[in-house]
C-alpha cells in the first residue's frame, strides 16, 4: 500500500517518555497508565489494521476529572493526543503516532441516569453500544443506532464517527439520537453541550462535535435518546438473479415512500461467505439478497410487506422468505452482522464506506464490479441499501505488497465513484487516515480551510488526533 505519512517522532524518545511517565503517574492510578511495550502493543492500531504505530504511552482514565488533568498536562507540553474508544474504527481513526499519548475511555463505562418519561439516558463514553440497549431492554426501550460492531464499539467512538447501522434507515444515525455531551477541551476545561432539552439554545455545537473524529476534545459522557421497542419486527429475505434488479428494487421501494426499519444488501460473494459462517438459511442460487425488516403491529407489518413484496415482484424477485420465528430472525441478522468477520476468515480485505443516492444503486453496483475486476481482485458487497451507504469488502493478500496496493487503489476508485455520482466519501466510518487524501475530491480548498478553522478554535496546537481527516500536503 502507499505509505501513509505521519509526522516524525520527536528526538530523544526515551527521555520524553520518562518525562511523561513522571508527570502522568501523578494524575491517574498506576493501573491506568500503560508503559510497557508489550502492553502498549494492542493500542498500535484499530480495526484498520493495515497501519500500525506504537504510541509513547497509553492512559486509561476512570473519571472526567482524570481526563481533564491528563489532557491539560499533554496540552501544556505539546504532546499529541489520540482519543480512543474501543478501537473498532475501520478508517484508522484511532491509529496513534509514535510520539503520541493514547487516552482511552474504556474504563468509563457506567450508566449514569435513565429517564423513561423523557426518553433519555446519560452514559459514560466507554459503554458499549449494545450495553446501552441491554440496560433498558427489560423495560421495553432501546438505543436505535446499531453498528455491526455494536457488541464491542463504544458510544464515545460512535459519536466521534457519527456511526450508523442496519436500522438507521428509519431511526437515523448517531447524530439523530444524540442530545448532549460532556467534553474535555485541550486546556482541561470541561464543557456540557446540549442536554435533555429537545432543542438546546445557542449554536448546535453537539452537531459539530458528532463526527469530528476526536479533533475537538475528548467526550466523557453523552445524553442519548432511547425509544420504546416496537410491538413486533419481521425481516424478509428477497433473492434476485442480478444485482441490478436488487438495486432497482431498493430505489423503487424508497421512491414509493415506504420506510422499512432496515434494508440491507448482499451480493453473491457476501451471501456465500456469510451463509458458510452463520448458517442463516440464505438462498445460494441468487446473485443478490435484500434483507428488509418492517416493524409494528401484525396488521401494520402485513400491510407494509404486501406493498414491498409487490414492488419486488415487479423487479423480478426470485426468492421471498419471511422469518417465522424469533430464532429465524436472529439467524438472519447474525448472518448480516457477521459479514465483516466472516469475510476475514477467508481473506484480508479493505472495507470501504462511501454513500450514494439510492437512485444510482444499479449503476454503481455494476461499476464497482468493473473496478475491482479490473485490478484482478474480488469484492463482497454488503451495505445499508436503504440510505445508500456502501460497504464493499475488497479482498486481497496482505502478504503480497502488489495485491495490497491494488486493493487500496480499487478502494480509492470506488470512493471517487461515490463522489462522482453525487454521494460522499463516508457514511459512518469516518475519514481517519484511510480517506484523508481523498478529501480534496469532495471539498474545495475553501471548504477544507473553513473546516480547519473550526477545528483550530478547539485545538490551536493541532495535537488532538493529528494527521487525521485533512491532507498533509500542499493541496489545501
Amino acid at each position: 500500500m502507499t505509505a501513509i505519512a505521519f509526522p516524525a517522532p520527536k528526538a530523544d524518545v526515551l527521555a520524553r517518555r520518562a518525562f511523561l511517565i513522571d508527570g502522568l503517574s501523578k494524575l491517574v492510578p498506576p493501573a491506568s497508565l500503560i508503559t510497557a511495550e508489550d502492553e502498549r502493543r494492542p493500542f498500535e492500531t484499530d480495526a484498520f489494521t493495515a497501519y500500525k504505530r506504537l504510541p509513547l504511552l497509553v492512559v486509561l482514565p476512570e473519571t472526567t476529572e482524570q481526563v481533564s488533568a491528563v489532557l491539560k498536562f499533554c496540552g501544556e507540553n505539546g504532546v499529541p493526543v489520540v482519543p480512543r474508544g474501543a478501537g473498532t474504527s475501520l478508517c484508522g481513526g484511532s491509529t496513534p503516532q509514535e510520539d503520541a499519548v493514547v487516552i482511552g475511555v474504556s474504563k468509563m463505562n457506567r450508566v449514569l441516569n435513565v429517564s423513561y418519561p423523557d426518553r433519555t439516558m446519560r452514559v459514560q463514553a466507554g459503554i458499549t453500544n449494545l450495553g446501552i440497549s441491554a440496560h433498558v431492554g427489560g423495560d421495553g426501550f432501546f438505543y436505535a443506532p446499531d453498528p455491526s460492531s455494536q457488541l464491542a464499539c463504544s458510544i464515545g467512538g460512535n459519536i466521534a464517527m457519527n456511526s450508523g447501522g442496519a436500522h438507521c434507515l428509519k431511526y437515523g444515525v448517531t447524530t439523530n439520537n444524540l442530545m448532549g455531551v460532556r467534553m474535555v477541551l485541550l486546556d482541561g476545561a470541561v464543557v456540557d453541550l446540549g442536554g435533555d432539552a429537545m432543542d438546546a439554545p445557542g449554536y448546535d455545537l453537539v452537531g459539530l462535535v458528532c463526527g469530528s473524529e476526536g479533533q475537538l476534545g475528548i467526550i466523557t459522557e453523552a445524553t442519548i435518546r432511547i425509544l420504546p421497542l416496537a410491538e413486533g419486527a419481521r425481516p424478509v429475505l428477497f433473492g434476485f438473479d442480478t444485482p441490478e434488479d436488487a438495486g432497482a428494487c431498493v430505489a423503487a421501494i424508497i421512491g414509493a415512500g415506504i420506510v422499512p426499519v432496515a434494508m440491507e444488501y448482499m451480493d453473491k460473494e457476501a451471501i456465500d461467505i456469510c451463509e458458510a459462517y452463520a448458517k442463516a438459511g440464505y438462498p445460494l442460487d441468487v446473485a443478490a439478497l435484500l434483507i428488509i425488516e418492517v416493524e409494528g403491529s401484525d396488521a401494520e407489518m402485513d400491510s407494509a410487506l404486501a406493498r414491498i413484496v409487490a414492488i419486488a415482484r415487479d423487479h423480478k424477485v426470485k426468492v421471498v422468505k419471511e422469518s417465522k420465528s424469533a430464532m429465524e430472525t436472529a439467524a438472519i441478522w447474525k448472518g448480516r452482522k457477521s459479514a465483516f468477520g466472516a469475510t476475514g476468515r477467508i481473506a484480508d480485505y479493505i472495507c470501504m464506506d462511501g454513500t450514494i443516492p439510492t437512485g444510482r444503486l444499479p449503476e454503481v453496483l455494476t461499476r464497482i464490479g468493473q473496478i475491482v475486476k479490473g485490478y484482478g481482485l474480488r469484492v463482497a458487497n454488503v451495505f445499508h441499501a436503504g440510505d445508500g451507504n456502501l460497504h464493499p469488502l475488497v479482498m486481497y493478500d496482505v502478504n503480497d505488497p502488489a495485491s495490497a496496493e491494488k486493493a487500496e487503489a480499487a478502494g480509492m476508485d470506488i470512493l471517487k465513484l461515490c463522489v462522482e455520482v453525487g454521494g460522499c466519501l463516508t457514511g459512518e466510518h469516518g475519514v481517519g487516515i484511510e480517506k484523508r487524501d481523498l478529501m480534496v475530491h469532495q471539498f474545495s480548498r475553501d471548504d477544507l480551510h473553513q473546516q480547519m478553522r473550526a477545528r483550530a478554535v478547539f485545538d490551536p496546537q493541532w495535537v488532538l488526533n493529528p494527521a487525521k481527516v485533512f491532507p498533509l500536503d500542499d493541496r489545501i
